[in-house]
């Protein structure tokens, strides 16, 4: 049998800090100066101003609309175009069963350059003289945001893109058709059957 060693046990005690230590005085004073922030946000965010929607906007129905309708191209819908293969005043024509006049902003053409040799053959699509071109007067060549703007303040176009995220935030804007290219031919969204008939 092996010996009984008789050692002292020793407790493992806690350490805990002591709650009148500065650093936890100033971890306090921090967090409280964060949820004072935290609180101004949401006030702030609360107090949002809400665009108002033009008169002629009800349900929707944008009267502003008519023939010889007014497009705006954007980058992605003219390289699905050249994709499949669609000549693009052509196919607006047939979908729209009336004139189209097609407009290219500067941003856009700058967009195409910044594409390279890959998209040549849409960047000499859009120096057709029959697109006419829109300036821009913004800084940049974000196409995306120039197209927003431009249908924001004047809402007498329809946006013709493929591009997803552009489709979502235009959508939320009232009275703006959005044409699209699916499956070798245009499609539109957003126009109502009464303006197509007469």
């Amino acid at each position: 049998m092996g010996k009984f060693k008789k050692t002292q046990k020793i407790v493992k005690l806690k350490r805990v800090i002591n709650p009148n230590d500065k650093r936890i005085i100033q971890n306090n004073k921090i967090k409280q100066a964060e949820e004072e922030k935290k609180k101004k946000k949401k006030e702030s965010e609360k107090l949002k101003q809400i665009e108002v929607i033009d008169s002629n906007l009800f349900f929707n129905y944008n009267e502003n609309l008519c023939p010889p309708y007014n497009i705006i191209l954007d980058t992605n819908f003219i390289n699905s175009s050249i994709q499949y293969k669609i000549d693009i005043i052509k196919g607006c024509s047939e979908v729209l069963l009336a004139k189209c006049n097609i407009f290219v902003t500067d941003c856009v053409i700058g967009e195409m350059e910044k594409l390279g040799q890959r998209y040549s053959l849409g960047l000499k699509l859009i120096k057709d003289p029959r697109f006419q071109r829109l300036t821009c007067n913004h800084k940049g060549t974000y196409a995306d945001d120039c197209i927003v703007n431009r249908v924001t303040e004047s809402r007498c176009y329809i946006i013709a893109t493929n591009d997803r995220d552009l489709k979502i935030r235009l959508r939320k804007i009232p009275g703006v058709p959005i044409l699209y290219a699916k499956n070798f031919k245009y499609k539109i969204e957003r126009l109502p059957d009464n303006i197509l008939i007469s």
